[in-house]
């Protein structure tokens, strides 16, 4: 038996559209020369031409960005102060350095969303509906994973803007069934916030506003997003790896998401 490796994950890049303009990374790139002078912090002295092959010291990079950069996982206190009132009194939401690290690598799961179109408010019915088509007996703990039309925009000036999102009833769906990590390759499990915004103009209902992370008031539970090359995956048969970079009390963390098949 061999294993196989999907990368998931997309690449930290000052040039890809990824985010919108105000929260996009910057990477500031320093080569072996640049950093002779934290070398010489070390020793004192010595010169790049001192140093092996006359290289200089290390390459290194500055980077600046949000914990919601790039591919990363979100605990349920990004959502709410609270989580699983569903059970009764509230709970205090946990944070990403408290998210049990059994969710974060177990069965996955993929729905093939691509072709509801970019705003649709994904519901229960249609992920009902798209289990049965694939012939999947949802599992506590499975890790869910959204294809969306998203998957092929990354990079496109209008990404954030892309695919469908996860209504609240949809995401209630997956988490009363036991699952506590879920994905998409959008920008955010929710629909854009432009679709959402019209909706919210036209009937004055706030509600819907970030209703899928919402759900996570009712029970707790963590998204991946930004997503990347869930089209290479099947619909089920594979292990997703997520696990978080450790950020006290932080409300998301950044995670280079691999699938596994064994083959």
């Amino acid at each position: 038996m061999t294993r196989r490796f999907i990368d998931l994950s997309i690449t930290l890049d000052n040039d890809v559209v990824s985010d919108p303009p105000f929260m996009r990374p910057r990477i500031t790139y320093e080569t072996h020369q640049d950093t002779v002078k934290e070398l010489q912090h070390f020793f004192p002295g010595v010169t790049a031409e001192q140093t092996p092959g006359g290289e200089g010291f290390a390459a290194a990079e500055w980077v600046t960005l949000t914990t919601h950069n790039g591919t990363h996982l979100d605990a349920p206190w990004h959502f709410s102060p609270t989580m699983d009132a569903k059970d009764g009194e509230p709970q205090r939401a946990i944070t990403i350095d408290e998210v049990p690290l059994d969710w974060c690598f177990r069965p996955g799961v993929k729905l093939d969303f691509r072709h509801f179109p970019d705003g649709y408010v994904v519901t229960a019915a249609d992920v009902e509906a798209e289990l049965a088509r694939i012939g999947h007996d949802l599992q506590p703990l499975d890790i869910v994973l959204v294809n969306t039309a998203a998957g092929k925009a990354l990079g496109r000036p209008d990404f954030v803007n892309v695919g469908c999102g996860m209504g609240y009833e949809a995401t209630m769906y997956l988490t009363t069934r036991g699952v506590r990590v879920t994905g998409t390759d959008a920008w955010s499990w929710d629909a854009p916030f432009s679709y959402t915004a019209e909706k919210v103009k036209e009937t004055g209902d706030t509600s819907l506003i970030w209703e899928g992370h919402k759900a996570g008031r009712d029970i707790g539970y963590c998204h991946l997003e930004k997503l990347h090359n869930l089209e290479a995956l099947p619909a089920h048969g594979f292990t997703v790896s997520c696990f978080p970079h450790k950020i006290k009390g932080a409300s998301a963390g950044w995670t280079r998401a691999v699938a596994i098949i064994e083959e």
